[in-house]
């Protein structure tokens, strides 16, 4: 390893003989396989000395962050300093996130004790039995416990016991939602109906008084009295244009794209995709949907095969993860949702496009829509975004005023 960083030989011999030569090895090795090119591995390879000489690592024993916190002010404050540096504020939170990094690698990070949640043994069965029992998808799970856990913590406060908790208390959380932290009607709904599973499944274990479940009221909502909110197909297209070019941002994100507009993926689909999915022999693309739990198989377009073909080519990096789409600097490593988002976002913005949403949610809005204005039927829009429910499609007939025209158009005769 050193022998490829460094060229000098007393460079490279300082290195050999300092202490955890095959710590720092393995380190810098795994760094190199995340894409970190030749200038950041030195740059790392002087950082372990630093830290093996502050930190006292040849000694063994865990270390913690206050032990950190005390040598990156040793660091910052040594003598003489270094020229040309007049604040010392970067380099100290750079010491103190590359050591815990290498520790952290090495097993050698003491972590803070988190204090125990209130209520958590509550929430751990909860999960269980959403996973196990329901078959719940993850992401379903995650945010069920999330408005659980938030519940709860708020509850705690009142130093009360759990078996005391009346509908009073459930009602005046599912209020506070709407009048301090300013949740949507449509999200008081949500909050309420992840309590009345909690609740529902407490009743079962007799952990609370029975009735409490029943007796949760949310919001009334109207059906379909939310339109889908998407850009119109021309904005999509300017979206698409924007992206032509050879940068490796635009090669990346125009497969993106066309995947959120062609076939109207949702982030989590997207970033679940793998290089297995795609079978280029039969021109087949297999997306797992997380609702329904099942892969659903479609024929790959010319136009987004391609796409995908240049951005693995010549843009992905070549690591051993199997994802499709990765970051593109180092460390290299699955996108992650909100970096999909971003993506997607960043352009509509910077193109002015007028959208209530910017996300990638709003290309599968805007697919549905294209698809209507095709002449699909429901049943066939439904199942090629994968909805479980013929009541998620149906809003969208909504949206095609043209259609709705034509219905109010309509000759019936002499009926009248």
């Amino acid at each position: 390893m050193f022998d490829q960083l460094y060229k000098a030989p007393r460079a490279r011999e300082r290195h050999f003989s300092a202490p955890l030569l095959d710590e720092r090895i393995r380190y810098l090795t795994h760094w190199a396989a995340q894409g970190s090119i030749r200038s950041s591995l030195r740059v790392r390879a002087q950082d372990l000395l630093t830290f093996i000489d502050y930190l006292q690592l040849e000694t063994a024993g865990e270390i913690d962050e206050q032990q950190i916190n005390k040598a990156a002010d040793r660091w910052a404050s040594r003598q003489p300093q270094p020229p040309r540096v007049i604040d010392f504020r970067y380099g100290k939170m750079r010491f103190i996130s590359h050591a815990k990094q290498w520790l952290r690698f090495l097993g050698r990070l003491r972590q803070p004790e988190v204090p125990r949640q209130p209520f958590a043994h509550l929430i751990e069965e909860f999960t269980d039995y959403m996973k196990d029992e329901r078959g719940l998808s993850p992401v379903t799970v995650h945010k069920r416990c999330q408005h659980v856990t938030q519940f709860l913590s708020r509850f705690d406060q009142q130093h009360r016991s759990f078996n005391e908790i009346s509908i009073l208390d459930i009602d005046a959380a599912i209020a506070r939602k709407g009048e301090q932290d300013a949740y949507s009607r449509s999200s008081m709904k949500t909050y309420a109906g992840a309590l009345r599973a909690f609740f529902r499944y407490s009743e079962q274990r007799d952990w609370c008084a029975p009735g409490l479940a029943a007796a949760i009221m949310s919001p009334c909502l109207f059906a379909d009295e939310q339109l889908p909110k998407g850009p119109s197909w021309e904005d999509v297209q300017r979206l698409l244009a924007s992206t032509e070019g050879d940068n490796p941002t635009d090669i990346r994100d125009r497969a993106l794209i066309m995947l959120f507009a062609v076939y109207g993926l949702r982030v989590s689909e997207a970033r679940a995709l793998r290089l297995e999915d795609l079978e280029w022999e039969n021109e087949l693309l297999y997306v797992t949907r997380p609702k329904p739990r099942r892969r659903q198989t479609y024929p790959l377009s010319p136009t987004v095969g391609e796409a995908l073909l240049r951005y693995l080519r010549e843009v992905r990096p070549r690591v051993h993860y199997r994802e499709v789409f990765l970051t593109l600097l180092a460390p290299v490593q699955p996108s992650s949702s909100n970096s999909l988002y971003c993506t997607v976002a960043e352009r509509f913005r910077a193109l002015n496009i007028s959208s209530k949403h910017y996300g990638p949610h709003s290309l599968r809005h805007a697919c549905a829509t294209r698809l209507l204005a095709e002449g699909l039927s429901m049943k066939e829009i439904g199942d090629h975004l994968g909805h479980r429910k013929p009541d998620s499609t149906r809003v969208y007939a909504k949206v095609d005023l043209r259609g709705l025209r034509q219905v109010a158009d309509f000759e019936i005769g002499g009926v009248l």
